[in-house]
């Protein structure tokens, strides 16, 4: 499980963390003011977390770490957003982070008028459906997320003429090109919204730096070692592959940030 920093863990505990864990744990607690609201783990994260990865063993690499979550509900507020749009869900940690943001925005748990809930969370097992929505009610956001369930490519063609600030991709990587074109050309994102992409810097991604595209099979990656199974490196040229197009898009400005598994920024410019 990736490391999840929670404020007043033990010390004993913080010292045997790596420099990179130890920077984690402080930069969340220093994101953190006790006396505001502005920042936080919502209380029901910690056990969700733990329960994903008794249930899910290895896939608990799918949720969003905690301070990821912090920073994800930040965006929120900064950007003011009353709408936010989820394509991957799985057991439902970042999207309580998303609709706890949209609490403290003042975005009401309730349809607009015309029947669109402020959050839409799209997920294609109904096995993870039904734990998040689960976990949605725990933490006492399910009147926030309207869950749905299916081929996300199929559900975002049914938000026509619907409009959000906040889109998070979070899905099959195979098809991030797809949810990415989508959410443009159908203008599903309002004019100072953001595309926030995850996992875009997985460990076998990096060795195509400077490799073009597409890649073939003449292209020789770097030869550095793989922390996961073989198949990855298929989605390593996938997801380099997307991360050209994205830079190379003019209908966009990207940054992408070299934490977690890579975090990508898109605006429309």
């Amino acid at each position: 499980m990736p490391y999840q920093p929670t404020v007043n863990q033990k010390r004993k505990d913080i010292e045997k963390l790596s420099s990179d864990g130890l920077r984690l744990a402080y930069a969340s607690e220093a994101s953190i003011n006790p006396g505001l609201s502005v920042a936080s783990i919502p209380p029901s994260i910690p056990a969700l977390l733990q329960e994903t990865e008794e249930q899910q063993g290895e896939l608990i690499y799918m949720s969003v770490s905690q301070y990821q979550g912090i920073l994800q509900g930040f965006f929120v507020g900064l950007l003011r957003a009353k709408r936010v749009l989820e394509i991957g869900t799985f057991t439902g940690s970042s999207a309580i982070f998303f609709a706890n943001a949209l609490k403290r925005n003042g975005v009401k748990g309730q349809d607009d008028a015309n029947g669109n809930a402020p959050m839409i969370a799209l997920e294609l097992s109904e096995e993870y459906a039904k734990i998040a929505r689960k976990n949605f009610v725990r933490a006492e956001v399910d009147i926030f997320i309207d869950v749905r369930v299916g081929d996300a490519r199929e559900n975002l063609t049914k938000l026509a003429g619907q409009k959000f600030e906040i889109v998070f991709i979070d899905a099959d990587k195979n098809s991030y090109k797809h949810y990415y074109d989508t959410v443009i050309e159908m203008e599903l994102l309002a004019e100072n919204g953001l595309i926030i992409i995850d996992n875009t810097a997985f460990d076998w991604v990096t060795p195509y730096i400077r490799a073009p595209v597409p890649i073939t099979k003449d292209v020789k990656p770097l030869d550095v070692p793989f922390s996961r199974p073989q198949w990855t490196r298929e989605q390593g040229k996938v997801l380099h592959e997307f991360n050209e197009y994205v830079r190379n898009d003019p209908r966009t400005e990207v940054v992408m940030l070299p934490m977690f598994t890579g975090i990508t920024l898109v605006r429309l410019v």
